[in-house]
């Protein structure tokens, strides 16, 4: 019986050193290894993941101009702040976005490229029917070696439809993937009356939106630093190039047509001008009136390129009546 028991013993040892041996890996487990993971699981998630504030009505009387009297037929006001409608016109209601559509090419693309000084060559398929579309170009030429900043610059500021397919082929293969990714993006954001045709607002009539729509794309683009400082610049010059030697200089559309105009008690910081035949004079906005941001979409408006920019004096008789 003694020599039994003492058989019993080494086991009995090994068994509770087994417990505890677990007893510790469940402990380490618990508070090291799965903050760890959760780390690593919340930073994929923000990634993948789209953050949308959605927008709510104001209460207040806080415009004092009516939308009646706007040239543009489709209008909204954002105080960035907190998100809160301030005006609207017909906000809801199907427009051709133009080269607003570029807003989202942009971000689709700074979301997706791991290095913003990559140098992507402009093949000769990048420019196939633009000119026959009469398509606004940034200046780069077929075989060009161009950063991807200076390609983001080109799109947004000088509105270059090159640089979009640029963009579009080197991050998805094809501007038709791209457009499925910039339709997944609207998807994401809840903007459920919107569809893409293309990565550059060329006329389709089914390339569609809303000033709404158009207002919640911005609300979240203005959240990415990369997207702000390019939208709020007023120029930018490249690097030189295999092409351009010298680099080529940007100057925003807005900044040009605002023509040294700006808001009584405030400035434009940024925006972005969009016109087809069938879109009218677009126009989306940042602006800062007393302390607060706004940020206006506009659409539709009467004239062109060499009319009166309407949806410049829209954008100041807003931005102006705005009650502090």
């Amino acid at each position: 019986m003694v020599r039994k028991a003492s058989k019993k013993k080494p086991k009995i040892r090994i068994l509770l050193s087994f417990l505890l041996m677990a007893v510790i890996v469940v402990f380490v487990c618990k508070y090291i290894i799965t903050p760890v993971a959760q780390h690593l699981f919340e930073k994929y998630v923000d990634y993948r993941t789209t953050s949308v504030t959605p927008l709510k009505i104001g209460h207040d009387s806080a415009v004092a101009v009516s939308p009646d009297r706007l040239n543009s037929p489709h209008a909204i006001l954002i105080r960035l702040k907190d998100h809160t409608i301030l005006m609207q016109k017909n906000s809801e209601e199907e427009i051709y976005p133009a080269s607003l559509t570029k807003m989202m090419t942009a971000i689709v693309a700074i979301e997706n490229l791991t290095d913003l000084n990559k140098e992507i060559t402009l093949t000769n398929s990048v420019f196939q029917g633009l000119s026959e579309a009469d398509a606004s170009m940034a200046g780069f030429q077929p075989g060009e070696n161009v950063r991807a900043i200076d390609l983001l610059y080109g799109a947004l500021l000088p509105s270059g439809a090159e640089s979009c397919i640029g963009l579009a082929d080197y991050i998805a293969g094809s501007e038709e993937d791209f457009v499925g990714m910039m339709n997944q993006k609207a998807a994401d954001l809840s903007m459920h009356n919107t569809h893409f045709e293309n990565s550059t607002g060329l006329q389709n009539e089914n390339h569609y939106t809303t000033v709404k729509d158009m207002a919640i794309l911005l609300s979240y683009t203005l959240q990415n630093d990369t997207f702000r400082e390019i939208f709020t610049s007023s120029r930018h010059s490249t690097q030189p190039t295999n092409k351009h030697p010298d680099g080529i200089t940007f100057y925003s559309t807005i900044f040009e047509e605002l023509n040294h105009q700006n808001i009584i008690d405030g400035e434009f910081l940024g925006g972005k001008t969009g016109y087809t035949d069938e879109a009218g004079l677009c126009l989306a906005s940042l602006a800062q009136v007393g302390k607060q941001e706004y940020i206006l979409i506009s659409a539709g408006a009467k004239g062109d390129h060499h009319s009166e920019q309407y949806n410049i004096t829209d954008a100041l008789a807003v931005y102006n009546s705005i009650v502090k």
